[in-house]
């Protein structure tokens, strides 16, 4: 019951001090990048140049073949590759930067009063700004392709949602023994660097001649489930509840790791001041 207890506790403190962390992430996003002459321009290059770079090897290198939709209908590589790529990107940034909160912001941990766990939350939301402006770049891009927005595109609040719900339950966990076990951001890092491999992103899961089985395990990463989405929502034409067993393994996997994420935070923040 106190695990349950201290999960369902967080949302409410988060709620409460909503205002709070709109504005730090806000301060956050914007003092990221001060005292450079591009300034928050720096957000953006490095993802864009990160696609330029597989573009040109697989589209022009590897003269990548554009992938088959419905009915006959290709669609360029390019296209399906952002789809799933640029949710990546997100998750990341969003992982990479949550975990070291608490680290990057000691002078607010030693502050009595100050609610702590929103620190997580404040790097998300400054990754997030990024994530949406990228989001509606893909949607020129698939306008110039001839792809227009339609009604499927209200579904990116919903894998939107469910990766930031994912990330805050791994960041809760990670930024928490970050603290302890300093060597986890590296740790980390790697994790994120293998993870972009071992997600297809580069490659279609569905297409590739391997035992379902294998085919499953992969589908056990919960990123499969959002880059699908993304895909599906942009390529493919389909609704999450087309998927229902995805779906739910997606959130009771979700939602353990929210669960036991809070539960580990709460449990270890009492010792946070004295450690930093």
């Amino acid at each position: 019951m106190s695990v349950i207890k201290k999960a369902l506790s967080l949302p409410g403190e988060l709620y409460a001090n909503r205002k709070l962390i709109w504005s730090l992430a806000k301060n956050d996003f914007k003092t990221k990048y001060a005292g450079s002459y591009l300034g928050i321009i720096w957000a953006f290059i490095q993802p864009i140049v990160t696609i330029l770079v597989y573009w040109f090897v697989f589209q022009v290198g590897l003269k990548a073949t554009p992938r088959e939709v419905s009915g006959g209908v290709e669609i360029p590589f390019v296209l399906w590759m952002i789809a799933a790529l640029v949710p990546w990107f997100f998750f990341s940034e969003a992982w990479g930067t949550a975990t070291n909160a608490l680290i990057e912001y000691a002078y607010l941990v030693k502050k009595v009063v100050f609610k702590i766990s929103i620190l997580p939350v404040i790097k998300l939301l400054s990754a997030l700004f990024v994530h949406v402006t990228f989001v509606g770049l893909i949607i020129v891009i698939y306008c110039c392709y001839g792809h227009f927005p339609d009604l499927y595109y209200l579904q990116l609040l919903y894998y939107s949602f469910c990766m930031f719900v994912l990330v805050l339950g791994l960041s809760y966990i990670s930024s928490a023994i970050v603290v302890f076990f300093r060597d986890l951001s590296q740790i980390i890092n790697i994790i994120l660097q293998v993870g972009m491999w071992m997600t297809p992103i580069m490659w279609d899961l569905e297409t590739m001649e391997i035992s379902p089985v294998i085919k499953n395990v992969f589908k056990l990463n919960p990123m499969y489930y959002i880059t699908s989405g993304y895909r599906n929502v942009f390529i493919y034409k389909t609704n999450f509840w087309d998927y229902p067993r995805q779906t739910i393994y997606f959130w009771a996997f979700t939602l353990v790791v929210f669960g036991l994420g809070a539960f580990i935070f709460k449990r270890l923040k009492i010792h946070f001041a004295d450690v930093l």
